[in-house]
C-alpha cells in the first residue's frame, strides 16, 4: 500500500472527502497498527460554510489547527466527552477540513475493541459489532485519539493514510449530520458514505 502525502490533502475539500472513501487510516498505538477502511466523511469549508468552526475565517484557540498546513490532524472535543478527527485540507491559512465519520475495522481489532468497550471482539453483542466504528466519537475512542493528538502531521509515523490501489467504492451523498444551527449550510450535500 502507498502512503498518502501532503499533496493528497492540498486540494479541494470536497474532492478530498470523496477520495478518502476506501482509503485506510493507520494509527500506531503502543507499537501496534490500528487500521480501518474509511467508509464515511463530511466536508467543512470555513470561507462559505456556517457549519465550519472557522466560518468566516474565525480564529480561536480551538480553531487554530484548521489554519495549519494541509495534512494536519484537527481533533476537537464535543459535548465535553467525544473526540472528532478531521483532516485539514486546502492551502495553509484556508480553514477547511474533512471530518471522519466512519471506519470498517481492518487490523488491530482486539485493541480497538478493548479501547472502545473494554471487551474482546468475541464478547461484543451484535449491536456493538454493528455500531463498532460508525461515528466520529466511536472511532476516536477505538483508535485512542484525543486532543493530545491534535495537530499531528498526517504524513508522519503515528497517524497516516494508505491507498491500497483498489478502485474507489461506489458512494452516496447527503446532508451532514448534527448541524441544525448552520442555516443554509444544513442542506449542503457534503456527506459522503459507502
Amino acid at each position: 500500500m502507498k502512503k498518502l502525502g501532503r499533496d493528497f490533502f492540498d486540494r479541494d475539500t470536497l474532492e478530498v472527502a470523496r477520495d478518502l472513501l476506501g482509503k485506510y487510516l493507520v494509527r500506531m498505538w503502543d507499537g501496534t497498527p490500528l487500521v480501518g477502511r474509511i467508509t464515511e466523511t463530511e466536508a467543512y469549508i470555513g470561507r462559505c460554510d456556517k457549519a465550519c468552526h472557522a466560518y468566516g475565517y474565525r480564529r480561536t484557540p480551538r480553531t487554530e489547527t484548521l489554519f495549519a498546513p494541509p495534512g494536519t490532524a484537527y481533533i476537537y472535543l464535543i459535548y465535553g466527552m467525544y473526540h472528532c478527527l478531521n483532516f485539514v485540507t486546502e492551502a495553509e491559512g484556508e480553514p477547511a477540513a474533512v471530518l471522519l465519520r466512519g471506519l470498517e475495522p481492518a487490523e488491530g481489532v482486539t485493541l480497538m475493541s478493548l479501547n472502545r468497550y473494554s471487551k474482546l471482539p468475541g464478547e461484543l453483542t451484535p449491536y456493538q459489532k454493528k455500531h463498532f466504528l460508525d461515528g466520529p466519537g466511536k472511532l476516536c475512542k477505538a483508535l485512542a485519539l484525543t486532543r493530545a493528538q491534535n495537530g499531528l502531521d498526517l504524513c508522519g509515523e503515528e497517524l497516516f493514510l494508505l491507498d491500497s490501489g483498489e478502485a474507489p467504492p461506489p458512494f452516496r451523498t447527503g446532508p451532514r449530520i448534527g448541524i441544525d444551527y448552520a442555516e443554509e449550510a444544513v442542506h449542503f450535500p457534503w456527506r459522503f458514505y459507502v
